[in-house]
Formats: C-alpha cells, structure tokens, sequence
C-alpha cells in the first residue's frame, strides 16, 4: 500500500502519538483529516506538515459523541472520501479502584470507548458503499493486560478489542480492515493528563513514560502496521510485551509478576 493516494483521519492529533503520525504521513505523501478538541494546536501540527495544502482541521470532542455523524459528512466532503480512520484521541487514567469516583470511570469509558465507535459506526456506512475502508485504533497493552492504577482505562482499551473483533468479522466481505496497535510506555503528555480519582487531572510525568519510545520512532512503527494491514501489533518495550505473552500462556504467573511490576 502507498499512501500517497490514501485520506487518513486521525483522532487526538494535537499531541503525542497523533501529532508524530500525522507528520509521518504526510512524510509518506498522504492527505490528512486533524482532529482534537484543540484546534489551535492542529493548525500547528497541520504547519508541521510537509504539504499543509493537504491538510484538513475539523475539531471534535469524543466526550460529545451524539454528533459524530455530522462531523464525519464534513471529513468525507474535505477530499470526497476516507480511506482509514486512525481512531487514536483517548485519556488515560492514575487511581487506585477503591479512590475513583463513577464519574470518572463513565467518562473514560464515554472518551475511549463510545466515542471511539461512535465515530466508527458513523464512518462504516461510507467504508461499504466503497467496499474498501481500514480502521486503526490506538488501543494499549493494557487494553490486552490489567495494570494497577488504570481499571477503568483498561477496561475502556478491552472494550476496543471486543468492539473491533466483532467489526472486522462482520465486514470481511466489504474489504474493511481493522489494525488494532497496542502501545506500551511512549514519552508523551499520556500521563500528565490522566485522570485521578477525584476527575483531576494527575499533572506530572510518570518515569516510566518518560523513558518511554519517542513518539517520532513510534509513529513509524505504526505506520508500517497501517501500510501491511496488520490485525494486532504491539509496539512496546520488552517487558510489556512479556507481560502479554504471560498473561496468555501462565495467567498466574502474570498475576504474580504486575503485583511486583513497576507501572509508574
């Protein structure tokens, strides 16, 4: 695949992970949808960009996902189609279950989740009638594996995988692909944004994040994903990798292993 022909959405591209691709793509020659709650900030990535020209900002919110399907009829008629959607924009979260009030369990699910496939569902209908389409989605090795102090953020990414498993058995036929990638520690602001227990965001960066993949590796990382079309990747550092092979194959010997896990 070249995706010199291809228009690429990218959710939570203000920042991070969604910044990085989004100038790697364009790298690779591909016409680009922008979208975050920040606009200011995609117009920078969008500056960012080797041709702006082929660029588009559309701000959204995941959180107000009733209103997805209007916003998706203005990405089609920015280049006349979609061909993938990276659905990346998400929050994370650093509280312990017993500390994390409902309300902040609701909203990650809300941002990670429903307004994840909300956007999905309102994309599907153009992915048929072209029968051609690929969803990415920026899920996480937790979304694979349970962690201290994210229940509710691993739940959201689990959801995802059941969400998109579903999806991409029932659209084979329609030649609609699904990428799930899993990222492990990646030096972005992921954790400063994360939500404590109270709704607060958690202002600092863990260690383990700072010495995280930098974001312009991993973008390339994720793009050649995107390119071959693969089902499930995890782009991580060693150990998060491991913990998923255990979890798989000796789930008590996980169990032992992220009780003594630094996750922070």
């Amino acid at each position: 695949m070249s995706f010199s022909d291809k228009t690429i959405w990218i959710t939570g591209a203000s920042s991070g992970i969604g910044k990085a691709l989004a100038i790697e793509l364009a790298k690779q020659g591909a016409q680009l949808i922008l979208s975050s709650r920040k606009k200011q900030d995609l117009e920078l990535v969008k500056n960012a960009c080797t041709e702006p020209n082929k660029v588009k900002v559309i701000p959204l919110d995941l959180e107000d996902y009733t209103n997805l399907t209007t916003i998706t009829k203005e990405a089609i008629s920015a280049f006349g189609k979609v061909d993938i959607l990276v659905n990346n924009g998400g929050i994370s979260q650093r509280s312990l279950v017993k500390d994390t009030d409902i309300q902040v369990d609701k909203r990650i699910m809300d941002i990670n989740y429903l307004g994840n496939i909300a956007l999905a569902k309102a994309l599907l209908p153009h992915f048929i009638a072209n029968k051609n389409g690929q969803f990415v989605i920026t899920t996480s090795i937790v979304g694979k594996i349970g962690t201290p102090l994210r229940s509710s953020y691993a739940a959201s990414k689990h959801a995802l995988h059941g969400f998109y498993d579903s999806l991409r058995a029932e659209h084979f036929n329609d030649n609609i692909a699904v990428t799930l990638v899993c990222p492990g520690f990646v030096n972005t602001n992921i954790s400063k944004n994360a939500l404590t227990g109270d709704g607060s965001p958690q202002d600092k960066m863990d260690n383990a994040t700072a010495n995280g993949i930098q974001p312009d590796r991993f973008a390339k990382l994720m793009a050649k994903a995107i390119k071959q079309k693969k089902e499930e990747i995890y782009i991580s550092g060693a150990k998060e990798k491991l913990g998923v092979y255990v979890k798989r194959w000796v789930p008590k010997v996980f169990s032992v292993m992220i009780r003594k896990m630094s996750v922070t």
